[in-house]
């Protein structure tokens, strides 16, 4: 049994971002990247589910309301295109100030799935003080998408962080080769372990519960979420 769970949502500036926290408090936090689906049904429980662990979870909101919950994820598509990497780093950093500030975090660490899987990889490499960095199947086009003005895969070997990045073996975006280019890159870092979880034959998106009739995805998802919150749990905790 984890801790029981207090969740609402909370104003960090023009901001709106969702909050999870265990009973009583806690002074670490993990920042949540959604993927395109927002602040959905799903990636509320994902929050739950960090905070369970003992970990206030904070969720960054990269539709500024709408969410799978209620907009067709064709609308999602239109305004993930929309997306700037600066304006969007900028309110991730003003989510890690709230929660160094408001919620008092000894402790801060990131992580992100598919878009926000690419955006934590960008925001481990500018904020030396977080204490991990996951991706999971980053959405890292080749060649990039006209709006990824930020190269994640260049500035790889400047995060200070412990990266754990989960793999899709059948990923369609993120290839096989640059793939292979961003691990080279994490593992050159004088500083910072590299985990690198592969998982043959999942697709782009397995952690989402609309590929798990595929076994391959939901497997995956088992294995790798329980590890996940044990990365997130030991490296906040130094």
């Amino acid at each position: 049994m984890g801790f029981a769970v207090e969740a609402r949502t909370v104003r960090v500036g023009e901001l709106t971002a969702h909050l999870a926290r265990p009973e009583g408090g806690s002074d670490t936090v993990m920042l949540l990247l959604p993927m395109i689906n927002g602040i959905d049904e799903q990636v509320r429980d994902y929050a739950a589910d960090v905070a369970a662990a003992g970990i206030t979870a904070l969720v960054w909101d990269p539709w500024h309301g709408p969410s799978l919950d209620d907009t067709p994820k064709e609308r999602l598509f239109e305004l993930m295109g929309q997306l700037d990497d600066e304006a969007c780093l900028a309110e991730m950093d003003a989510l890690l100030d709230y929660a160094r500030g408001e919620l008092g975090a000894r402790r801060v660490g990131v992580i992100g799935w598919c878009l926000g899987g690419r955006f934590s990889l960008l925001l481990g490499a500018r904020d030396r003080e977080l204490a991990n960095v996951v991706a999971y199947h980053p959405s890292i086009w080749d060649p990039a998408a006209a709006n990824h003005v930020v190269d994640a895969v260049a500035l790889a070997p400047a995060i200070a962080a412990p990266v754990m990045v989960l793999h899709a073996g059948a990923d369609t975006i993120l290839s096989t080769g640059t793939f292979g280019t961003l691990q080279a890159a994490l593992q050159s870092r004088d500083t910072g372990a590299t985990i690198v979880h592969a998982y043959p034959g999942a697709a782009h998106g397995f952690s989402a519960r609309a590929r798990h009739g595929d076994p391959v995805n939901k497997a995956a998802w088992d294995i790798s979420w329980p590890q996940v919150l044990a990365f997130a749990t030991a490296t906040l905790a130094q």
